[in-house]
C-alpha cells in the first residue's frame, strides 16, 4: 500500500512535502504553519503540517502504482431494498415533523489491489474526473490514504471572510433537476447561513449565488454560495464547532438529521462527508472541501461513500439511482491501472 513512500498531500496544483508533525488537536491550527486537514464525519481530525508547499510535480519514485479495483468487486453497506426502506422511514419522520430533510448514505467496500498508492489513484481521478476542490493525503505511518474528487466547497477563508458553497440537487443533465432539488438546496442554504452566523459579524452573512447549475463528469448539480465576515478572535475550533459536519451531508435541522443518520446507516462514514483540504495559519487562508466523491483506505479495503438528500417529495427508487449515478464514473476510474510516472 505504498508504505515505503513519503508523506505527501495535493490540493489543486500544489503539492505538500516535508512532514513536520501530525496532530489530532484543532487548536494546533492556531500555532502557525500550513496544514493538510482531513476531518472525518466521526472520529478524530487528522492535521498534517508540511514545510514545503509548491507546484513542483512529484519526482520519479515519489508516486507509486495503482493496481485497479474491478467494478464487480464492490460491495455496499446496504442493498437497494434496505436503502429504499431507509428513504421511506426518513419520509415518515418528515411527515411527523421530526426533520425537513436528511442525507442518507451508504458505503461501498472493495479489496485493495496489491499495488495501491493513493497518490497514483489521485492522478487517475484528476485526469478522468477533474473537480474544483479535489485533493489527496498520504500519511503511511498513520495509515491515512485519501483521494477526493470533491466538487463541493465546505469552507474557504481569506482573512476574515469565510465562504461556503453547498451542493444539493443532482441529475444526469439540467433537464432532470426538479423542484424537489431546488427546495432541497434552499433548505441547506438556510442551514449554512445559520451555522455561519454563530461567529459572524451581525448582518454580514449573505447569499452571493443561489441555485447555479454546475456541470461535472456524468452529472449536473445545483450549487449556492454564502459568505460571512467572522468576528475577530474566532478560532478554527470555533468554526468547526459551528459548521461541522457540513449541512449538505446531514440535513435540517442538523441535530435531528444526525439522529436519523445514526439510526439508519449501519456503516460509519469515516472520511466520507467530512472535510478535506488545507489551512494556512500564517496567512489566514484556507480551502476545505466537503469530502464527497472520496476514496479512502481502511486496512486492506478501499472505501467509497455515496448518498442522497431525502425530502418529503423523494422517490425512494430514484434516490437509490442518484447514489448509483454519483458513484459510477469514479468507481469506473478506480478500476484503471496506473504505472509509475
Amino acid at each position: 500500500m505504498g508504505m515505503a513512500l513519503e508523506p505527501m498531500a495535493r490540493f489543486g496544483n500544489v503539492f505538500a512535502r516535508g512532514l513536520i508533525q501530525v496532530s489530532e488537536d484543532l487548536r494546533d491550527l492556531e500555532r502557525g504553519g500550513r496544514w493538510a486537514v482531513a476531518v472525518p464525519f466521526e472520529g478524530a481530525p487528522v492535521l498534517a503540517q508540511f514545510s514545503d508547499w509548491s507546484s513542483e510535480l512529484p519526482e520519479q519514485g515519489q508516486v507509486g502504482v495503482w493496481g485497479g479495483v474491478p467494478v464487480g468487486d464492490w460491495q455496499s453497506s446496504v442493498d437497494r431494498d434496505t436503502y429504499v426502506e431507509s428513504v421511506e422511514s426518513t419520509r415518515e419522520r418528515i411527515a411527523r415533523g421530526d426533520v425537513y430533510q436528511a442525507n442518507i448514505c451508504r458505503v461501498r467496500s472493495a479489496p485493495l489491489p496489491l499495488e495501491a498508492d493513493v497518490m497514483a489513484l489521485d492522478m487517475i481521478l484528476q485526469q478522468g474526473n477533474p473537480a474544483p476542490f479535489s485533493g489527496a493525503l498520504r500519511l503511511p505511518s498513520q495509515g491515512i490514504h485519501i483521494a477526493s474528487a470533491s466538487p463541493e466547497l465546505f469552507l474557504s477563508r481569506s482573512d476574515d471572510v469565510i465562504t461556503s458553497g453547498p451542493i444539493k440537487g443532482t441529475a444526469a443533465d439540467a433537464s432532470g433537476l426538479s423542484e424537489k432539488d431546488r427546495a432541497e438546496n434552499i433548505m441547506i442554504v438556510d442551514l449554512v447561513r445559520n451555522d455561519l452566523s454563530q461567529y459572524a459579524v451581525t448582518g454580514s452573512v449573505h447569499t452571493v449565488a443561489l441555485l447555479e447549475v454546475e456541470q461535472h463528469p456524468g452529472l449536473v448539480q445545483l450549487v449556492s454560495k454564502i459568505e460571512a465576515t467572522i468576528i475577530g478572535g474566532t478560532t478554527w475550533s470555533d468554526l468547526f464547532s459551528a459548521t461541522f459536519p457540513p449541512g449538505s451531508v446531514t440535513g435540517a435541522p442538523k441535530i435531528s438529521a444526525l439522529e436519523i443518520i445514526r439510526e439508519l446507516e449501519p456503516a460509519p462514514r469515516s472520511f466520507y462527508c467530512g472535510a478535506i483540504g488545507w489551512i494556512d495559519a500564517e496567512n489566514n487562508t484556507a480551502q476545505l472541501a466537503v469530502a464527497i466523491r472520496t476514496f479512502w483506505f481502511d486496512r486492506h479495503e478501499l472505501k467509497f461513500g455515496t448518498g442522497a438528500g431525502i425530502t418529503w417529495n423523494s422517490d425512494a427508487h430514484a434516490e437509490w439511482e442518484e447514489t448509483e449515478l454519483k458513484a459510477r464514473n469514479l468507481t469506473n476510474l478506480a478500476a484503471k491501472v496506473s504505472k509509475t510516472p
